[in-house]
């Protein structure tokens, strides 16, 4: 056995019978991998349903439950990796789709690069055509290009917990979530930043169309928010200066292109610079994102990187200040 698959799900009965379809469908033989589902105290039929599939599949697949005392998905995912017997560990969430060639992908990889302590895969967020699923898929694939491009340098900055992979070796090597328990959020980029730091060129991303997990965008504004205030939240908890430079380089320059925008109409003659500088930042951008979306079969989107940006300021910053301060409701409980 090569792979234990780690999903923490807390009443996700409506999404995870997919998931669990996905997962036996896999063309890695089904005597390579195990599935882990850690239930964190749902109160749906979650628990039923996966004692009932554990019967009804052919997959490798064991109910994982909290103890009253333990909450929360790094509690949950510490619960499943104790319970998982293989050397690699594999992380999505119970609300996603992967293909077919998922765990395929992964298996290359490791061909590829023996010495690899972890991987990081894509993620494309799914959802109807509406203008707000462009924006904010727009905006997620280019954190997912940014993420994957800072890792190719070896100076990894992001990842998504949907879609990756880690030794269990270097896992307990580097106290695993012992020293961020508190943080409700970082079971991703926590481990992330820890494990390069301490095994520097053994991070990589995974840069195979197979690989990419798909989850469902949020459906409203205020889903929106709370998610991302809950990924900000995190941000004064990193020891990496890399993911802090960047996030700083990110805001000032969406922030500066707004305030020039109020410079041009204060002082018309500086227009000819604003827009030179509006030229500049969407030109790059679109060079940028032209093949991440195109990798995720997505050019279409390119049109939403005007109003992104338009928008994209405000937003960061109510976003920034959100997660600073703290507090946020996930999956029914108000987190601090």
């Amino acid at each position: 056995m090569t792979f234990s698959i780690l999903i923490a799900a807390r009443n996700e009965a409506e999404t995870l019978p997919q998931l669990l379809r996905d997962l036996a469908a896999q063309t890695l033989p089904a005597a390579c991998f195990e599935v882990l589902i850690a239930d964190d105290h749902s109160t749906d039929a979650t628990a039923a349903l996966v004692s009932a599939a554990a019967q009804e599949t052919g997959l490798a697949l064991r109910l994982v439950s909290l103890p009253a005392a333990q909450t929360g998905k790094k509690a949950a995912l510490f619960a499943a990796f104790q319970a998982a017997k293989a050397p690699w560990l594999v992380c999505t969430d119970a609300d996603c789709r992967v293909g077919p060639g998922w765990l395929a992908a992964y298996a290359a990889q490791l061909e590829r690069a023996p010495q690899a302590n972890f991987i990081s895969g894509p993620v494309l967020l799914t959802g109807p055509a509406t203008f707000l699923h462009l924006l904010v898929g727009l905006e997620f694939a280019g954190l997912v290009g940014v993420g994957g491009a800072c890792i190719s340098r070896q100076q990894p900055t992001m990842c998504n917990g949907a879609n990756l992979a880690y030794r269990r070796s270097a896992f307990e090597a580097v106290g695993g979530f012992v020293d961020n328990a508190h943080v409700a959020s970082g079971d991703d980029e926590f481990l992330l930043h820890k494990i390069h730091a301490a095994f520097p060129g053994t991070v990589y991303f995974l840069a195979d169309e197979k690989a990419i997990v798909r989850t469902a965008a949020p459906r409203t504004l205020p889903t929106l928010l709370r998610q991302r205030v809950r990924w900000a939240s995190k941000w004064r908890h990193y020891q990496s200066h890399a993911p802090r430079r960047l996030a700083v380089l990110v805001l000032g320059a969406n922030v500066a292109l707004a305030a020039g925008a109020g410079v041009g109409l204060a002082w018309p003659a500086l227009w000819p610079w604003v827009l030179a500088a509006w030229v500049i930042k969407l030109g790059a951008d679109a060079w940028f994102l032209s093949p991440v979306l195109a990798f995720f079969g997505q050019r279409k989107w390119l049109w939403g990187l005007l109003p992104l940006q338009v928008l994209y300021a405000p937003y960061a910053l109510a976003v920034g200040v959100a997660g600073w301060r703290g507090g946020y409701e996930w999956k029914g409980r108000a987190v601090r």
